[in-house]
């Protein structure tokens, strides 16, 4: 019992520096290629060597840190040809789950989709009326919503998890373009709200190119 105690305790710090860290990397307060040095780290986040070595692993399997034998962690670059890469796989796999989803979706799926659309359209309205971060922080995580909630009828947890992954690995780009008040939110609804519509018609084609526009225009314009 203690160990499982100690294990679990271990568990949540490790989980709790992660989400902070994550945070700080979408939000640019970590910039890409920074080197992530664990007493800077420990000092900024706390925990201990052992838990944030093991957050910085867990960042590092999930394409947000990179790590070298010789030069420790850093955050990974975001150029131009890391957005072109991220792009195309999260094409081919929100697509792919989609499709599946549209297939063994029932009015449950669909209903959680309407939910979350609405959230996000809230989210969207403060943001954009009051651009700070705490309406930045809760715009970013209805987008992760709304995106999962699209593909969470895909039957593949293996799907969902690479979506969640390279979904994470985008949010610095459409962050950016947040904080760049290059997001034209007008643009947005209207796409999301035609993504929406084809998902509940059940029309698969429509709503794939509808998806593929959506995440294409949120990551390169935000138009």
């Amino acid at each position: 019992m203690i160990f499982s105690r100690g294990e679990s305790e271990d568990a949540t710090v490790v989980a709790m520096l992660a989400s902070a860290l994550r945070r700080d990397i979408s939000f640019g307060v970590l910039l890409p290629d920074q080197k992530l040095r664990i007493n800077a780290l420990r000092q900024r986040y706390g925990g201990s060597n052992h838990s944030m070595r093991e957050t910085l692993r867990m960042l590092s399997a999930e394409g947000l840190v990179e790590a070298s034998a010789q030069r420790g962690f850093r955050v990974t670059s975001a150029t131009e040809d890391d957005l072109r890469d991220i792009e195309l796989v999260r094409l081919e796999i929100e697509k792919i789950a989609l499709a599946r989803a549209l297939d063994a979706g029932d009015t449950g799926w669909e209903g959680r989709v309407v939910a979350a659309h609405h959230a996000l359209r809230k989210a969207e309205e403060r943001v954009a009326a009051t651009p700070d971060d705490l309406t930045a922080l809760e715009w970013d995580e209805r987008c992760r919503a709304f995106s999962a909630s699209l593909i969470s009828a895909c039957g593949s947890p293996r799907l969902i998890d690479l979506q969640r992954k390279f979904f994470d690995q985008s949010r610095r780009f459409r962050l950016a373009l947040l904080r760049e008040d290059a997001l034209d939110f007008a643009a947005r609804r209207d796409r999301q709200e035609a993504l929406v519509a084809a998902v509940l018609a059940r029309d698969t084609d429509a709503a794939l190119a509808m998806l593929e526009r959506d995440i294409v225009a949120e990551l390169r314009t935000g138009r």
